[in-house]
């Protein structure tokens, strides 16, 4: 049973390709009715009742907008800052989401994700802006995108540090809906208007309904203080939605105290190993820079770093305080000061800073770094003067704490690398690799890359990981992808990191003491990759017991045959495998052939392996004598398919289950159940493209071939009967 093959565009699964301003999708068919796009899915004329009494009700709820055309400007309404929460009928409740927020604009196949300074996100928080595409609907959204942990619990500094999908679970937490297929909802109260945006919800994925409670907001808050969120928002169920307006119909109450600040230099403290010791922050208030303090933690080295890339094109003489902070005055906490030098900059860059309270001098105390802000503009940002919530409103009931927040479903592991740089360093494992030369093609005419190569590896680690742990490679390495030259490097001494681990050899060559490398980790997996090794291609016996194979190969390699032939000779030797009852596993090799492994568990010598395999060969040979040989010279072979045993030496090396191949098609050894290895089956079935879903959906169908392995003895003993 083969595999279909998808359309061959591997950024379509992991990015998508950013042109100008906007992402261009596919159009969608836009003549279903509302119900009809519910969840991204259309229904069908026999849809039942309930269906279609919820497309008429949405129908009304639409009428309820005016016909508009699309816009592709439309800032945000922002909520007022209210000290403390509160009770009042009319009023609803939702998480103040620790994240950026966004506008996704959608229309005609087009996706502009914006900040709420009209920056682009499409690049930046690229699952997002892939997965709006793939929504299909002509819409204005508004929400909010946040990392989340496995509690569900949002943080702006895992956020603001997110690079690609290995660095957590991105969401995008959508709360309303202003312009629908013709229609702006603007003047639409916020609980109509809600209930349009969760009839088009898609039904899974990582856009999600920021949902509300009609409860007590004093309960909410408290429960949401308890479990570190930022804070929640109030709504007034009636509200209307006024772009760009700061309203009191929407209110924000924080559960720890934060506010953006413009940094406005650093400090430099005598002795200091560090690239700063200290942000100097401050707030606009009209035209002049406010200082608030300093901030000393929060940062670690590679935030430095980061960071004091972004400072020096702004560094300057002039103070951009309106008063000059005294950086070194003593205080009650620290009598001795620093000894701190200032360093200025122009006050162009925001942060984010928590803190514990603000003093009455306007300072404030126990300040520390939360993250970099790109979403905002540094003249926007003045102090947050928390009103009275009493003199704004009154409020609810009661609420159930298991709603607040849902963590992410476990599903499949996501890319390591980001689709835009072109270099990038990741930690795995606890060391840094470097990755370089992401966008050169590695399959050029599949338009497949080097971080499309090693964003498979990364994902698919799991699975291959346990046909590569503690056995020697033998490294093929295309660095300049399958149409470069290519070339084979067993022994790796002193050109690889000295965390990675290898197996000493003595090469009766040259008389040397050699060293192959050995995949143990996720790191080291991904070392070989970043190498260029497309392939993976182990010992079949481990650094352990390295004369003793875990596995006996059978290769079927063809020459001039049909894969309809090699697909009978794999039949033929599982058939005469099952009369003498040992399980073998097939598997594609991902080039020409079909490789069946029979497990050892390590029990036998290589020879006594290549002795097996030689009268399994020989018996295949027998049974379909026209086309298949056992001679190993390709002379002798008139053209038939070679069924090889002798790849059951010592260090003699194939291509392992889930390996990519440096082959047109970016092909992937996979295995294969048996029903699956019949008339129609196809190499190119199993590729780049689809193997990670196929893999996810199958397991390890491989598994049994780390088994314990067959009794020879009993086998032999067949023989004799």
């Amino acid at each position: 049973m083969g595999l279909s093959k998808p359309k061959q565009n591997i950024r379509a699964k992991t990015s998508p390709k950013p042109s100008g301003k906007a992402v261009k999708q596919a159009p969608k068919n836009r003549k279903k009715t509302h119900a009809e796009k519910k969840n991204g899915a259309g229904r069908t004329s026999d849809a039942p009742k309930a269906a279609k009494k919820q497309a008429g009700n949405i129908e009304e709820l639409l009428a309820l907008g005016k016909t508009a055309k699309f816009t592709w400007d439309m800032p945000p309404m922002l909520a007022t800052l209210v000290d403390k929460p509160f009770n009042e009928p009319g009023w609803t409740y939702e998480i103040k989401w620790d994240g950026y927020r966004a506008m996704a604009f959608m229309n005609k196949g087009r996706v502009e994700l914006k900040s709420r300074n009209n920056k682009s996100f499409n690049e930046k928080f690229y699952p997002i802006t892939k997965a709006c595409g793939e929504w299909g609907i002509n819409a204005i959204i508004d929400g909010e995108i946040a990392v989340i942990n496995d509690s569900g619990i949002s943080h702006f500094g895992n956020l603001q540090n997110w690079r690609s999908e290995a660095d957590g679970e991105l969401f995008f937490y959508v709360f309303d809906v202003l312009w629908y297929d013709g229609r702006m909802l603007t003047e639409v109260p916020l609980e109509k208007r809600r209930e349009i945006l969760r009839a088009i919800l898609p039904q899974k994925g990582i856009i999600r309904m920021s949902e509300n409670f009609g409860e007590s907001g004093a309960e909410f808050f408290e429960a949401a203080r308890q479990m570190n969120l930022e804070g929640i928002i109030a709504k007034k169920t009636d509200s209307l939605y006024y772009p760009g307006i700061r309203t009191k119909e929407w209110l924000k109450i924080k559960a720890n105290k934060r506010q953006e600040m413009v940094i406005g230099g650093y400090t430099v403290n005598d002795g200091t190993s560090k690239l700063f010791s200290s942000l100097l922050v401050g707030v606009f208030e009209g035209k002049e820079l406010v200082y608030t303090g300093k901030v000393g933690t929060g940062f670690n080295d590679k935030t430095q770093k980061e960071m004091m890339q972004l400072f020096k094109p702004l560094v300057t003489d002039h103070p951009p305080f309106s008063e000059l902070p005294d950086i070194n005055k003593p205080s009650r906490f620290r009598p001795d000061p620093p000894n701190a030098t200032a360093v200025f900059l122009k006050p162009q860059l925001v942060c984010e800073v928590s803190y514990t309270e603000m003093t009455g001098d306007g300072i404030m105390r126990h300040p520390s770094f939360e993250g970099m802000r790109t979403d905002k503009k540094a003249r926007e940002v003045v102090r947050e003067q928390a009103s009275s919530s009493e003199k704004v409103v009154k409020t609810v009931q009661n609420l159930s704490e298991k709603k607040l927040i849902i963590p992410p479903v476990k599903g499949a592991r996501k890319t390591l690398l980001n689709p835009t740089d072109k270099q990038q360093v990741r930690k795995i494992g606890g060391h840094e690799l470097k990755f370089t030369n992401l966008s050169k093609l590695y399959w050029p005419r599949e338009k497949v890359t080097k971080r499309d190569m090693l964003n498979y590896y990364y994902q698919v680690a799991p699975y291959i990981l346990p046909y590569l742990k503690d056995r020697p490679q033998s490294l093929n390495r295309h660095p300049n992808g399958i149409t470069g030259e290519s070339f084979y490097q067993k022994d790796v001494t002193g050109k690889v990191p000295d965390w990675i681990d290898t197996y000493l050899y003595h090469s009766d060559t040259d008389l040397r003491d050699k060293h192959f490398l050995v995949v143990n980790n996720e790191a080291s997996l991904m070392l070989m990759a970043s190498l260029g090794c497309i392939e993976m291609n182990p010992w079949s016996s481990r650094k352990q017991s390295p004369d003793h194979p875990d596995w006996c190969v059978i290769d079927l390699d063809p020459d001039k045959n049909s894969f309809d032939q090699v697909i009978e000779a794999a039949n033929v030797t599982k058939m005469i495998l099952d009369d003498l009852g040992v399980k073998g596993y097939c598997k594609t090799s991902g080039s020409n052939g079909l490789h069946i492994y029979i497990p050892l568990g390590a029990k036998y010598t290589y020879e006594q392996s290549r002795e097996f395999a030689r009268v399994i060969a020989t018996m295949v040979h027998r049974e379909i004598p026209k086309f298949t040989s056992i001679e190993r010279a390709v002379k002798n072979r008139n053209g038939k398919m070679y069924i090889d045993f002798l790849q059951n030496r010592a260090q003699a090396t194939i291509a392992c289950a889930y390996s990519l191949r440096p082959k047109p098609g970016a092909t992937v050894s996979m295995p294969l159940h048996w029903e699956e290895v019949k008339k129609g089956l196809k190499m190119t079935d199993f590729t780049i493209f689809n193997a990670l879903a196929r893999i996810s959906n199958e397991g390890d169908i491989f598994k049994p071939v780390l088994g314990k392995g067959i009794d020879l003895e009993k086998i032999v003993k067949k023989f004799h009967h």
